[in-house]
């Protein structure tokens, strides 16, 4: 029985509806941590002109390729092994990068190395997606998120909702500009970031 994620199925639409406007054009997509692979077939078979290349770490692959097989889909690419902090990123070039709710998950220092990796494979004029809850000006916007960053922090001290301005800063020490802070469900954001140089 292929993985399922309850917040990914409330969340695709949401995020379909801002990233198609960037998208539907066609090109290459790379996702960073596919998860189940839930996003990747919905996406892929919603925005048929663009190619969805999927990724994470190697045993959560049989789930994304459950979805993948199932779909049928010509347009989602089944996942490359991505550890962030392995160095060892795809040589392709991509139109987009997108990810969700992994910034949370990871470690600070393999937040920066993300960045860093995005950089390299992202062509100029570009746009990198990170969806996800955040703080702003080192302050919860929710009492959910509050209770959500506790739990984290309590099973791995090095995790945990990251600070808007810190994430903008890392973008724009890396060749990004901020594109869109859109407002999504359930106190969580769609950061949109453009790379310039």
């Amino acid at each position: 029985m292929k993985p399922f994620s309850k917040a990914c199925e409330n969340n695709k639409l949401p995020i379909l509806n801002v990233i198609s406007s960037f998208f539907s054009a066609g090109g290459d997509v790379f996702e960073i941590g596919s998860g189940t692979g839930q996003h990747a077939v919905f996406f892929a078979n919603n925005l048929p002109a663009i190619r969805w290349h999927t990724s994470d770490l190697i045993e959560n692959h049989v789930g994304i390729v459950e979805w993948i097989q199932e779909s049928m889909l010509p347009n989602v690419i089944f996942p490359i092994e991505l550890d962030v902090v392995s160095g060892i990123w795809p040589k392709n070039i991509f139109d987009g990068v997108f990810t969700a709710n992994t910034c949370h998950i990871m470690h600070w220092h393999e937040v920066v190395t993300m960045v860093e990796g995005v950089k390299r494979i992202l062509s100029v004029g570009g746009i990198f997606m990170i969806y996800g809850p955040f703080n702003y000006n080192n302050d919860y916007t929710s009492s959910s998120n509050r209770l959500f960053d506790d739990m984290l922090r309590a099973r791995d001290r090095q995790s945990g909702l990251r600070n808007f301005e810190d994430l903008e800063l890392l973008t724009k020490n890396n060749s990004f500009i901020l594109f869109g802070d859109v407002t999504m469900p359930a106190n969580n954001r769609l950061l949109i970031f453009k790379k310039i140089k």
